[in-house]
Parts: structure tokens; C-alpha cells; sequence
């Protein structure tokens, strides 16, 4: 049976003090020197430096030397990254050029050893290592950063093994949506995810993020009523994203243990990454689209899967919602239903995405479905919301959310 290698997180948070704050500088001191020596040779020479090169040239005497590399690879992926989206012409792309007063500091194995109950983090020779209390095993890398909320975090990586727990080669279609989160379907049934709890969350957030930001723009600033107005806006935006989170953790989580069941192999998911780019729907619909945050919930669900041993693929969703899977013909749904005006078709319009998306995996897209489609089974989000038996003959079949 093969096995694939993925990781897993421990966080902690840790509070503020001296000796991770001069660590946290001496890191930005770095990343600023790498910065600058690159941009400098490109414009004086005409020469882009290589990584190994920048981690010769320049080090830091208050860090481990991993800890100076994994710097300098920050700032070279960040290049090859902004390089990868001007190629496929993304406007937003921009190359790395602003310098850090502060950086996240990257622990490496060889740096990270257990003692006593204490993570001990080394710092190189001749500098005290930063120790910290803990309850697990030794991780394979540590990375501490600054929070938005105030403070540091912690976050140790741990490799684990996954062995594929299902076999065949039974395939899943994932509709991604705004109203609903997900539609899935896998051959045989349909499951319609309701994201009208996050679709008003994330409104909830940007009310407050422009209310609070009008009152910022009036006060001076330095100001003491400015900070006090700038610390409650980043509360209350902590507060509805570890919201938002939570919903999509617990979505994704029951699809995956739903298909999982089911005996899913590969997990197909609408490819939509590019679709603020392609449509326009006026102001209001607009800032819709750029809140929704389809990424965060494939890559969740992505990953998830590759930890059960499944294989995630995505797959271009064009005319999947406009096709009848019955019959061929294609036109627009006006509503939530989709009625084909050529053989009468009716099925939930999300669940005709998915069917079409796991059709054009397979190769099938154009050839016509024989027989009725289940009823699809409508998931409303709840507070504990899991994957059980119980729970699955509980939610209510009814064609849309």
C-alpha cells in the first residue's frame, strides 16, 4: 500500500518579552540585509544572486545558521512565487522590496531538542537558546511569528505518515459556493452545504471593519483614543475570523469523513481561482465574490483528504452549472432550481455543478445520464456539527438551502 508524507501544527501561543523580541529583530535585520544586497546587484549589475550565494554572504551572529537559511529561502520563494503569477499575468503580483523591522524566526531540526519538559530552540554558538515549556514529542521545525491579536505563536510541524485507508476508484465532484459552501456529489448522492451563517459573518466583518476604520480616520494620529480604537478593531476581527475558521473546519471535516464512508478515492474540486478576474456583476455583488473565501475552504478540504489517503484534483468548471447532465442541451438557471428546457430535467442547480464537475473529470461530460438523480440531502451548519450515522439520518432532504 503506498504512503504519502504530510504534516500536522501545534500551536501555542507565547507571551511578549525581551529576549523573542531581539530574536524577532535580529531576524528583520537579515531579511532586510538580503533584501537590499539583492535589489542592489540587480540594479548596479544587471546579476540575480543566487539562494546559495545570499545564504554565504550574509548571516546573522545572534541566530542559528538554519535560522539564517530558512530567512534567505523566505525571501526566495517569495521572488519565484511573484515571478510564477506575472507569468500567468496577474496584475497583483508584486516582488518583495519592503523592508522588515521585525521577522518570524525558523527553527530547523538539527536546532530543536527536548530536555526536562523544555523545548529547547538553539540560537548558534555562544548565544543562550530559547527555551520553552512543553508537552510533546520533538518536532521536525519550529517557526514563531507575531500575531495579529498581540503576542507570538508557535508553530511546530510534525511529519506523519498516511496510509490510503479506501480503495477503487469511486470519484467526488465539489460545486464551491457562496450561498452554499459546497455541493458534492459522488456518483450516487448529493450533499448541499449551507454557507448562509459564513456568507453573514464575513458581512458582519466588513460592517464593523468600516465602521471602526471611519472612527480611526477621524482621530489624530498617536493619539490614545486611535490606539484604543485600533486594538478593539483587531479584537473584533480575531473574534469573527476564529468564527469563520471554525465553520469551515467543521464543514469540510464532516465532507471528508462523508466521503470517506462512502468509499471516495479522488475528490474533484470546481477550479474557480480565477473568477474575479473573469466577471463583473456590479459593486454590490462584487465585494461579495472578493470575501468569499473559496481558497481557505479548498485548501482545508485538500489537505484533510490527503491526511484519509485520497487523491484531490482540480478540474475546470466551465458550463458545468449550464449543462444538463440528462440530455446535454445547455442554458442559464435563472434561480436556485435547474430545469432543462429540452428533456425537463429538475435538480438542484450546486448539485448539477458537481455532477458535470465529476463528468468532465472522468471523461464523461458529454454523454447523456441514464435515470433519475437521488434527492439531494441539505447540511445546515451546527455548532457541533460531525460526521456520525445519527446525524446523517437526521439531515433533512430538501432541494435547496
Amino acid at each position: 500500500m503506498k504512503s504519502n508524507q504530510l504534516y500536522t501544527v501545534k500551536k501555542l501561543d507565547l507571551p511578549h518579552f525581551e529576549k523573542l523580541d531581539n530574536l524577532a529583530r535580529a531576524a528583520g535585520e537579515l531579511y532586510t540585509r538580503i533584501l537590499v544586497s539583492y535589489w542592489r546587484v540587480v540594479r548596479k549589475k544587471a546579476i540575480f544572486l543566487s539562494q546559495y550565494g545570499m545564504e554565504k554572504w550574509h548571516t546573522s551572529p545572534h541566530l542559528h545558521a538554519h535560522s539564517s537559511d530558512a530567512i534567505a529561502g523566505n525571501f526566495y520563494a517569495a521572488i519565484k512565487s511573484a515571478q510564477e503569477r506575472k507569468k500567468s499575468r496577474d496584475s497583483e503580483a508584486k516582488y518583495p522590496k519592503r523592508r522588515k523591522w521585525f521577522y518570524k524566526i525558523t527553527w530547523k531540526s538539527s536546532a530543536i531538542r527536548i530536555k526536562n519538559g523544555k523545548l529547547i530552540l538553539s540560537n548558534g554558538k555562544g548565544n543562550q537558546p530559547l527555551e520553552v515549556d512543553w508537552q510533546w514529542d520533538k518536532p521536525k521545525q519550529v517557526e514563531i511569528g507575531w500575531k495579529k491579536s498581540g503576542g507570538y505563536q508557535l508553530i511546530a510541524t510534525y511529519p506523519i505518515e498516511v496510509e490510503s485507508k479506501v480503495s477503487g476508484e469511486k470519484v467526488a465532484g465539489v460545486d464551491l459556493g457562496d450561498l452554499r459552501s459546497a455541493t458534492v456529489h459522488d456518483g450516487e448522492n448529493t450533499w448541499i452545504y449551507s454557507g448562509r451563517l459564513l456568507r453573514s459573518l464575513v458581512r458582519y466583518r466588513n460592517k464593523i471593519t468600516g465602521k471602526l476604520q471611519e472612527l480611526i480616520s477621524r482621530t489624530k494620529k498617536g493619539s490614545n483614543r486611535r490606539k484604543r480604537l485600533v486594538k478593539t478593531k483587531k479584537k473584533q476581527l480575531v473574534i469573527i475570523e476564529c468564527k469563520i475558521n471554525d465553520i469551515l473546519h467543521k464543514q469540510t471535516n464532516h465532507i471528508v469523513s462523508t466521503l470517506l464512508e462512502a468509499g471516495v478515492q479522488t475528490v474533484v474540486i470546481g477550479d474557480v481561482r480565477d473568477i474575479r478576474k473573469s466577471i463583473d456583476y456590479g459593486a454590490n455583488a462584487n465585494q461579495k465574490l472578493h470575501s468569499w473565501s473559496f481558497g481557505k475552504f479548498r485548501f482545508m478540504l485538500t489537505y484533510k483528504a490527503q491526511r484519509t489517503g485520497m487523491k484531490v484534483a482540480l478540474q475546470d468548471e466551465r458550463n458545468t452549472s449550464k449543462t444538463c447532465p440528462k440530455c446535454g442541451k445547455r442554458h442559464k438557471p435563472s434561480g436556485r432550481l435547474y430545469k432543462c428546457k429540452k428533456c425537463g430535467f429538475t435538480f438542484d442547480r450546486d448539485g448539477v455543478g458537481a455532477i458535470n464537475i465529476r463528468r468532465k473529470y472522468l471523461g464523461c461530460f458529454d454523454i447523456p445520464v441514464v435515470g433519475d438523480m437521488a434527492t439531494p440531502v441539505g447540511v445546515r451548519y451546527r455548532s457541533h456539527l460531525q460526521r456520525s450515522l445519527r446525524l446523517r439520518s437526521e439531515a433533512a432532504r430538501i432541494p435547496s438551502l
